[in-house]
């Protein structure tokens, strides 16, 4: 038996009419009464009692009836199931993002994939720049919102957002209430920044901002983080330079001020070229839709 059998015998157990079953399958009725003996063969059950005026479920047949709609179910929720895997709108998808995108990008786009994708399981993962690329080689990743400085041809890449650098000093530090700020003003200020192996597009643009001036920054610390940048800034223990998309909740001791001509960087969403998950495709084709 297969499914095509169960359909025939609820078909008849649903109507109690070999007609009417008949026709609900497509089929004559008389190619249809031998379906339903050929059945009651297999089984070697009596799944109906009938006479010439009524067709009635044996006790048999009302359990079997149970257990066929059951089975029934359960196969046609497993090829929509698959359907919907096939297409990207259910399954897994491991998103990386770093620290930059998680107060802006991050949210809008999982809102965006929860609505269009609601049977799609997201697993988000904050990495450090650095990490995101080994991380979807290995597979450890589907996709990532990272900084946009990768070129290896490997991954594909979509851009989704433009950020740009400011000067975030204590409260009470005598650049506080600056209008502008350029690198001749930060010249003897200790800097803190992340290592270049943390964040290697941060820390060149910082680089190359100082150096366009013809001065040599002061590293004075180089913490992972960005948040613990923001807290030793807040300890009076040094100035830092980070993205702006981090300067809206810096607490009452932090304040940041723009800079002149400030370094810009690109936020974009990578995923690997030969990816195999179709969840893939469809993040990539949903994040045309956003606006930052």
């Amino acid at each position: 038996m297969d499914t095509r059998h169960m359909r025939y015998f609820v078909a008849l157990a649903e109507t109690l009419h070999f007609g009417q079953a008949a026709a609900r399958m497509n089929m004559s009725q008389p190619p249809f009464s031998r379906q339903i003996a050929a059945i009651e063969k297999t089984l070697g059950v009596r799944l109906f009692e009938r006479n010439s005026r009524n067709v009635v479920l044996t006790s048999a047949g009302k359990h079997f009836l149970t257990d066929c709609r059951a089975v029934l179910a359960g196969f046609e929720a497993a090829c929509r199931d698959v359907q919907l895997v096939a297409s990207g709108a259910k399954g897994e998808l491991k998103l990386g993002f770093t620290m930059y995108a998680a107060q802006t990008i991050v949210p809008k786009l999982v809102r965006l994939l929860s609505d269009a994708a609601p049977d799609l399981r997201l697993v988000l993962e904050e990495r450090l720049p650095a990490d995101i690329d080994e991380l979807l080689v290995e597979g450890r990743l589907d996709a990532a919102v990272t900084l946009g400085n990768s070129t290896a041809p490997h991954l594909q890449t979509r851009f989704l957002a433009r950020d740009r650098l400011r000067l975030i000093v204590h409260a009470d530090h005598s650049l506080a209430s600056a209008e502008q700020l350029g690198p001749q003003a930060l010249a003897s200020e200790r800097l803190i920044a992340a290592p270049a192996s943390v964040v290697p597009t941060l820390r060149s643009a910082i680089g190359a901002y100082y150096a366009a001036s013809g001065i040599v920054p002061h590293f004075s610390l180089e913490p992972r983080l960005q948040h613990t940048i923001i807290r030793l800034v807040g300890e009076g223990l040094g100035v830092a330079l980070i993205p702006e998309t981090l300067c809206n909740d810096l607490g009452e001791a932090v304040v940041s001020r723009p800079l002149i001509d400030p370094p810009e960087f690109d936020i974009v969403l990578c995923a690997p070229v030969a990816s195999r998950n179709p969840a893939v495709g469809r993040l990539f084709d949903l994040v045309k839709r956003l606006t930052f």
